[in-house]
Parts: C-alpha cells; structure tokens; sequence
C-alpha cells in the first residue's frame, strides 16, 4: 500500500470513481443524483477526499466541511466516511481519518466531528478505536 495516496474529490471524474464506495453508504442515491449533489455542496464549501490505492481504485471517501458552532467552536465536520467493504481493515479508513484530522489543524479548527447511524456498529468500533467519542445524541425530523 506504498503507492497509496490522498487526493481531492472535486471534479466529476473523481466523483464517479469514487463512486461505487459512496454508494455503500449512501444507497439512497444514484451515481448522476451524487455527482450533481456534490459538486452544487462544493459551492457551498463541502469537500471531498478519496483515500486510492497503488492500482488507482478508490478505496475510501470522505465529503467534510469546516463550520463554526457556539458549542463547538471551528471544527472540521465529517458528513461522509466509508471505506470500501472490499477493502476494510487494510488501514484506507485509518489513513483518510488521521488525514482529516491533519487537515482540521491546518484549518485552525478545534475539534473533527461527524455523526453515524445508529446501525453503523463496526463503524463505531473504529471511530471508538481512533479515539472518537460518544459526545451527543442527535435529533431531526422530516419536514413537509
């Protein structure tokens, strides 16, 4: 995994490499349907960035934006973060997580934060064993 490397998600061929690994995650939508979403939240200030192997496949995702909370203060916040089932345990989700965080430093931010489904139990794991914490519940409602 030498040839590995971190690199932006910001254009559309990017966007679609990654996405049969977005797509573990977010079922809910198409390849066209991601693509467009992301790059209209890339105006808005989300980011992407992909974890690639030496063979040039995407291995891991990550979508993230740095915001500013009054119960917070500036931090990095992790909308999106899978690693490809294929390739889990091989340190891709282990290298994008130690890169986001860099990053939140590099930005001047306080802390790295994301929420995850509750059903997402092996992906609590890892968060609990890169020293991610249980810090909150949190709540929302469909509107009409």
């Amino acid at each position: 995994m030498a040839d590995a490397s971190i690199r932006p998600a910001d254009d559309e061929a990017t966007l679609r490499a990654a996405w049969p690994v977005v797509a573990q995650l977010r079922p809910h939508l198409d390849e066209d349907g991601f693509v467009a979403q992301a790059l209209r939240q890339m105006q808005g200030g989300f980011r992407a960035t992909v974890r690639v192997d030496g063979d040039g496949i995407v291995r891991a995702f990550a979508g993230w934006r740095v915001l500013e909370m009054l119960a917070t203060g500036r931090q990095l916040y992790v909308d999106d973060l899978v690693t490809d089932a294929r390739a889990r345990s091989a340190g891709h989700g282990k290298a994008l997580l130690d890169w986001l965080k860099d990053e939140a430093r590099r930005q001047g931010c306080v802390r790295l934060q994301l929420d995850s489904g509750t059903h997402r139990q092996d992906a609590h794991a890892f968060y609990l064993r890169e020293r991610l914490r249980i810090e909150a519940f949190h709540f929302g409602v469909a509107l009409d």
